[in-house]
């Protein structure tokens, strides 16, 4: 079994926002994100309301600043996984992402890739969680589910851009689609934030993201992926909100030509995450809604 991530309090269980590193670090110069060097942005960082810091290089300095510290990686055969599971537990991550595989393996050698995710998990005690991303085992929806259905104890990280935008999951009855995927809402227990429209991953979603549907889409996977954490979740469990918008550079943010011909970023990354972690917060409150007594998840 993959643990929920645990602050080891007596605490109710709780939403903690924090931000990929990837979403503060190497912004462009009209991004509002705070200057200056790690420590002087990690402090701004916290200043601003995020609570913990996904990041692999920055590790020390989150932790001395009373941030929490997350981790990621990626593995491509069950050998990496014990490798990269003592190394997270050894770095003191309070949970670590993994991208597993590339897509293109059959069903034995997939089943041998969560095993060994399991077994690592477990073995040196660090919950780790299988991302729902494109170019691995898990960027197929219906895999995915049958995966759930093989090992119940697999937890995810939640990154719906991949299911949203390459599933074009809008093509058809999508509250089908949601029931068919309830199962890995009901694992999900680490989101990457990041909304995608049906044509694209990554889409700046203004000021407040009112009236756009995919907007409340991402509301309603988020919402379901709480309410999951939640009937399962126990004293100082949290569940890590993170915003990971990401740059030009790997084809994630959009770029238009200004009026001095120039490309430039759409939008604003850093004021997006922290729309996001609004958002997120409202979500929170109706899972919470839900999952009291004599309610349930429509």
């Amino acid at each position: 079994m993959i643990a929920n991530t645990n602050d080891g309090s007596s605490r109710p269980p709780r939403l903690q926002i924090d931000i990929n590193a990837d979403n503060v670090f190497g912004l462009p110069p009209h991004s509002t994100v705070p200057r200056g060097d790690p420590r002087a942005v990690l402090e701004a960082v916290k200043s601003a309301g995020f609570e913990g810091i996904q990041s692999n290089s920055r590790a020390a300095i989150a932790r001395q600043l009373g941030l929490g510290v997350t981790g990621s990686g990626r593995i491509d055969s069950p050998e990496q996984a014990e490798l990269q599971a003592a190394q997270a537990a050894e770095i003191g991550f309070d949970c670590y992402t993994v991208h597993v595989g590339t897509g293109l393996e059959d069903d034995d050698q997939a089943c041998r890739l969560v095993q060994a995710v399991l077994r690592a998990s477990e073995r040196h005690r660090i919950p780790i969680y299988i991302e729902t991303h494109r170019a691995t085992i898990t960027q197929d929806i219906w895999r995915t589910v049958q995966l759930v259905k093989r090992f119940p104890e697999i937890r995810f990280n939640g990154d719906f851009s991949h299911y949203y935008t390459g599933h074009e999951l809008v093509y058809g009855d999508i509250e089908a689609k949601w029931q068919f995927m309830q199962p890995i809402f009901d694992r999900v227990r680490f989101i990457h934030a990041r909304i995608g429209s049906p044509g694209c991953i990554q889409v700046d979603i203004g000021r407040d993201g009112a009236g756009q549907s995919c907007v409340e889409h991402f509301r309603q996977m988020w919402t379901r992926s709480f309410v999951g954490f939640l009937r399962d979740a126990r004293p100082g469990d949290y569940l890590c909100f993170t915003p990971e918008l990401l740059g030009p550079k790997i084809f994630y943010a959009r770029t238009f030509r200004n009026q001095n011909g120039e490309m430039v970023e759409e939008g604003d990354r850093w004021q997006q995450a922290l729309l996001y972690a609004r958002i997120a917060a409202e979500c929170w409150d109706q899972a919470n809604r839900h999952t009291a007594p004599n309610t349930g998840m429509s």
